[in-house]
């Protein structure tokens, strides 16, 4: 163990390329040494900052903690699903740094942060694996809420049926952005809310911001009528799946084993060294598609609510 000689924090409202390059360097020591995984979303959050002017007071969502040059510890917020949804923490310190009290303070002052933004509740995440993470996020009261698996493509390409391979998918643009907040709303329980609302306005994901992020989100179609939609995105030369979902009306009919094939064939034009998603563990029939897709359980993310007091 290393003792701190020369701790210092650092705290931004998003990340800049010096930023990613040191957590991300944390972040692969982490992994390697400690054979867990983190969902820190470094790509996404540094396609999303760009440096502006401050005016007032921002929000903190990079918790950077430092001895003299080096990066010893690091925990992030992540904001989706709008104003209503809970704040998601995951974090790190480095192996030759811990049980020295940086973990606690980057918790202290996230849960500080998270009270000042006044959401009803956080998520910390843990892999389950992790022994240490999960004995910290117990020690907090949180309470568990779900799991995640992350799956990596692993088999070969089944092939789509013929009936089906009418399919296509239509990039998403903004006046696009009611139709994802419904299907959103039907696939993940996302709150809708009222039609023309401020409300409703402000949770709504706007597509054509989301791709300036690295989020491509395609909208599937039949017979020129939209049957679902996925999101893809290439980080780091990997490739990600996600929010796929076919609405109710058009289930038990294979679109959604063609609109999966259809977005893994994306990301392989892309380049994509690996394929991955994740799914929550108990949506049965969504773990047996990708399974039987060529997809494989890696890890399992806990995700446990800390509740504002």
């Amino acid at each position: 163990m290393k003792t701190i000689r020369n701790p210092w924090l650092k705290l931004r409202e998003g990340i800049c390329q010096e930023d990613f390059d040191l957590i991300n360097r944390l972040q692969e020591r982490c992994i390697r040494e400690d054979r867990t995984t983190l969902k820190l979303e470094l790509d996404y959050k540094l396609r999303a900052y760009s440096e502006k002017e401050c005016v007032g007071i921002r929000p903190i969502n990079e918790f950077m903690y430092f001895d003299g040059h080096e990066l010893i510890g690091y925990m992030g917020i992540c904001e989706f699903g709008g104003a209503d949804a809970p704040l998601e923490v995951n974090g790190m310190v480095n192996p030759d740094y811990r049980r020295q009290g940086v973990f606690g303070t980057l918790y202290k002052l996230v849960v500080a942060e998270g009270r000042h933004r006044s959401p009803e509740s956080m998520l910390l995440l843990s892999d389950r694996k992790s022994e240490a993470g999960q004995a910290f996020v117990q020690g907090t009261g949180a309470k568990y809420r779900h799991s995640e698996y992350e799956m990596y493509y692993r088999g070969n390409r089944p092939e789509i049926s013929n009936d089906l391979e009418g399919i296509t998918f239509r990039k998403a643009t903004n006046a696009d952005a009611r139709e994802i907040h419904r299907q959103n709303a039907i696939y993940f329980g996302d709150n809708l809310g009222e039609e023309g609302t401020s409300e409703q306005e402000e949770g709504m994901i706007l597509p054509e911001e989301e791709e300036k992020r690295g989020m491509i989100i395609y909208l599937a179609e039949a017979d020129r009528q939209i049957i679902g939609k996925v999101h893809i995105q290439l980080s780091s030369d990997i490739g990600g799946i996600y929010g796929l979902g076919v609405l109710p009306e058009y289930r038990g009919k294979g679109y959604g084993r063609a609109t999966l094939l259809k977005a893994i064939d994306k990301l392989k034009e892309a380049n994509a060294g690996d394929i991955m998603l994740q799914v929550a563990v108990e949506n049965a029939n969504a773990l047996r598609l990708y399974q039987s897709c060529g997809f494989v359980e890696t890890s399992t993310m806990d995700y446990y609510e800390l509740f504002n007091q």
